[in-house]
């Protein structure tokens, strides 16, 4: 977050935010706008919405249609993305504070996004359960426009890049679960394994039973030895999101994504696939 924005918005915005301080936030007037990223039920039945939310679809929002070597979720064009979130009345005078009912998942992508174009957002700690209980609520923004801003180099990495990393013994993590890391299953991608290299860090051990961030110190623990020149990835850079915003959460540095992650990697051609527990914690 910029010093001008900061001075602007008049407090500064984690990557991780707890209900309460967006209680206090909305409370003394400050610009927050809630993003609720679930979508809607399968059966028809409607989601229950926090009072001025705007509803954020992953797919349409934060991602381009998959193709292979990009992956699933490819980052949209700098310009649509600002078209989307003008649509949505998102502006850079916002808050933007995000939340989904996935412990981060998708929410996570969002929240990231936005924070790399030096804009202010947080995740909501505790997700959509947490917002109810704190009945947060907000004027609905109305439709606005937004400048693009291009995608900054630093903060994205492609294959060749996770393969230099690791070539020079730099850490890369794969937010997923310890089964996918080890190829025991693959729900998603056509082909199961890891990243040789790849340390499996998943994004849900940054989390406590009840779907709350860890203590500072048990969070620690876990992410202090990651920074900015860490590499994070996942199935197709969407939970790794909320891994990197941990591991800023703690470290201040934030860690640089591979959107493509295991589903561009696995389609590549020649590039070599491990399995097991290899260099897993």
């Amino acid at each position: 977050m910029t010093d001008e924005l900061r001075d602007r918005l008049g407090f500064d915005a984690p990557p991780i935010i707890s209900a309460a301080e967006v209680a206090v936030a909305i409370a003394d007037g400050r610009p927050v706008a809630l993003a609720d990223m679930r979508p809607e039920s399968d059966d028809g039945t409607p989601v229950p919405r926090r009072p001025g939310a705007v509803i954020v679809d992953l797919d349409t929002v934060c991602a381009d249609p998959p193709a292979p070597v990009l992956g699933r979720h490819p980052l949209p064009s700098s310009e649509r993305f600002a078209a989307e979130l003008g649509a949505l009345g998102l502006s850079p005078h916002h808050h933007v504070v995000v939340y989904d009912d996935l412990a981060g998942l998708t929410a996570g992508r969002l929240v990231w996004m936005l924070r790399t174009l030096g804009r202010p957002a947080s995740l909501l700690d505790g997700g959509a359960a947490a917002a109810d209980a704190a009945e947060l609520a907000t004027p609905t923004p109305p439709p606005t426009s937004v400048s693009a801003v291009p995608w900054p180099t630093e903060a994205i990495v492609d294959a060749d890049e996770v393969a230099a990393t690791v070539a020079a013994g730099g850490t890369v993590l794969d937010a997923r679960s310890p089964e996918r890391h080890r190829g025991e299953v693959e729900p998603l991608d056509a082909v199961a394994g890891h990243i040789p290299g790849a340390r499996n860090v998943p994004f849900l051990s940054t989390m406590d039973d009840d779907g709350h961030l860890l203590d500072p110190g048990r969070l620690a623990e876990r992410l202090a030895s990651f920074d900015e020149q860490t590499v994070v990835s996942c199935g197709s850079g969407v939970s790794a999101c909320q891994l990197a915003l941990a591991i800023e959460q703690i470290n201040g540095g934030r860690p640089r994504l591979y959107v493509g992650s295991w589903s561009g990697w696995s389609t590549d051609p020649g590039r070599p696939i491990a399995t097991g527990p290899e260099a897993t914690p």
